[in-house]
C-alpha cells in the first residue's frame, strides 16, 4: 500500500517520524488522524516521544530490530514507560546529534557519516548488531536524508554514482534505484516513510514519482 501524507501540515514526513518493519516512532503531539493513517498503513505499533523538546523525531533516532540509537540530547525520560520490543537504547553523545541524519540501517548493515568518532562508530554496530560503514550517499554525508529502504529495496538520490549504487547494494544485499519525492525533492529520507507493510510520501509527491517510489519498495 502506497498513501500520500502530511505530518504537521508538511510534506517532509520523514523528519517527524522513524519507522521499521514492526514499529513507528512519532511526536508526542501529533494529531490521532495522523497516527492511525500511519499504523493502518505501515501496520505498526507506534509510540509517541519528544527527544530534547523536539518534534523532529526522525532526525533524532535510528533503529532496527535489534536497538535503537537516540541523539544524546535526550534520556532515558524520554522513553519511559515505552514497550521496545527488547531492543537495546543508546544515547549517543557525538557532535553529529542529528542521528536519523547521519546513520541508515537494517537488519543486515548501517551506512554512517563518515565523521563519526571511533568510538560512535562501535557504540552503533554493537547497539544495532550490525556492520557499520561509513560513506557517502551522492556525495552527502549525511546519508540518512538522501535515501530511504525496506527488506524490498533501496532508494538514494538521483546525484548517487554508478559506484555509490553498487557499493550500497553490496552493503545491504538490495536492488538500489535512484528517485525523487516531494516534487523533485532529492530528500527521499525526508520525504519517505517505508517498512516491509507499506510506503508513506509527502502530499506533494508527483504520480510519476510515485511508480518509482512503489516499484523498488513493493
Amino acid at each position: 500500500m502506497i498513501k500520500k501524507l502530511s505530518i504537521f501540515e508538511s510534506d517532509f514526513i520523514g523528519v517527524y517520524a522513524k519507522v521499521f518493519n514492526d514499529f513507528a516512532f512519532l511526536p508526542r503531539n501529533i494529531p490521532e488522524e495522523t497516527r492511525l493513517s500511519i499504523e493502518e498503513t505501515l501496520k505498526v505499533k507506534t509510540a509517541g516521544v519528544i527527544v530534547d523538546n523536539f518534534s523532529l523525531i526522525g532526525t533524532m533516532l535510528v533503529f532496527n530490530s535489534n536497538g535503537i540509537v537516540v541523539s544524546g540530547l535526550s534520556s532515558k525520560d524520554d522513553f519511559s514507560g515505552l514497550d521496545l520490543g527488547g531492543r537495546r537504547l543508546f544515547f549517543l553523545k557525538d557532535r553529529l546529534n542529528a542521528i536519523g541524519n547521519n546513520i541508515i540501517t537494517s537488519d543486515r548493515a548501517a551506512v554512517i557519516h563518515p565523521s563519526f568518532t571511533e568510538s560512535s562508530e562501535k557504540a552503533i554496530a554493537d547497539t544495532l548488531g550490525v556492520e557499520v560503514i561509513k560513506t557517502t550517499i551522492a556525495g552527502v554525508s549525511t546519508v540518512g536524508s538522501v535515501a530511504v529502504l525496506n527488506n524490498k529495496g533501496m532508494l538514494v538520490s538521483p546525484e548517487a554514482s554508478e559506484e555509490e549504487i553498487k557499493n550500497l547494494s553490496d552493503i545491504f544485499h538490495l536492488p538500489v534505484k535512484t528517485g525523487t519525492a516531494n516534487y523533485g525533492s532529492y530528500y527521499i529520507g525526508a520525504s519517505i516513510l517505508a517498512n516491509s507493510s507499506g510506503i508513506l510520501v509527502g502530499n506533494a509527491t508527483t504520480s510519476i514519482e510515485l511508480g518509482r517510489i512503489d516499484d523498488i519498495f513493493s
